[in-house]
């Protein structure tokens, strides 16, 4: 939502007819590139948790720990330096991630039965789809809700850090239920940003560009459906 995702250009907004011939390569390029994300992650994560000599890492704090913070450091980098850096090197970063992604999620296929993993993928992939479809579709300019969505994750983030301290059950299902809404909302919105910014034909002269905003354009909605998901799982989801 932040970066390239939260500027909104009065040049945007160009006729139906435009949006038609301008936004198909890039919308193309973020669903090619968040779909191999998406494969990357799930073959690691299948893999890891399937072979007990790589299972036994899941059990590592510190290869756990390292894995996040490397997940961290190379989402800033891709967000903070995206025009500086070469489309290829953000293109390593992006698949980087989505491989240490794939590693600290395996741990749900040990944690959580196949049947209920299936059935929040399932869920997360329905409800993505029809806010993708919606946030490409619809007139409302999502952008003028920007600050409620930005306070609610906020709140969000707060909420999940203070229940690790006080373990609360009731806490932990409302927590799951918001963390559901608010990333439904943010697939609508995100897609409308980049919606928006294919539209942009200074963008679209510079082949580079459109090449690195494809990437980052498909790590946010990477974050949106892992994180719908993950929150569904925990509706969903009873632990062994």
């Amino acid at each position: 939502m932040s970066g390239f995702f939260g500027s909104d250009n009065p040049r945007n907004q160009a006729p139906l007819g435009a949006l038609r011939v301008e936004i198909r390569p890039l919308m193309r390029l973020v669903y090619m590139w968040m779909t191999l994300g998406l494969l990357i992650s799930g073959v690691v994560a299948v893999a890891v948790s399937s072979t007990p000599s790589l299972t036994n890492i899941l059990y590592n704090p510190g290869v756990m720990f390292g894995a996040i913070i490397g997940e961290l450091v190379l989402v800033m980098a891709l967000s903070f330096a995206l025009r500086r850096i070469s489309p290829t090197l953000a293109a390593v970063l992006f698949v980087g991630y989505a491989f240490l992604n794939g590693l600290t999620l395996s741990i749900i296929f040990l944690i959580y039965p196949l049947g209920t993993i299936s059935l929040a993928f399932f869920s997360a992939a329905g409800t993505f789809a029809a806010m993708t479809v919606l946030g490409y579709t619809t007139e409302l300019d999502l952008s003028q809700y920007r600050t409620y969505f930005m306070m609610a994750l906020i709140g969000l983030v707060i909420a999940m850090v203070v229940n690790i301290f006080l373990r609360s059950s009731g806490l932990d299902l409302i927590i799951s239920m918001a963390g559901v809404l608010i990333f439904t909302v943010l697939t609508a919105y995100d897609t409308q940003k980049i919606k928006q910014l294919a539209a942009d034909p200074t963008i679209n002269e510079d082949g580079s560009l459109v090449s690195k905003l494809s990437i980052m354009g498909a790590l946010t909605l990477y974050l949106d459906f892992v994180n719908l998901f993950l929150f569904l799982l925990r509706l969903f989801g009873r632990r062994r």
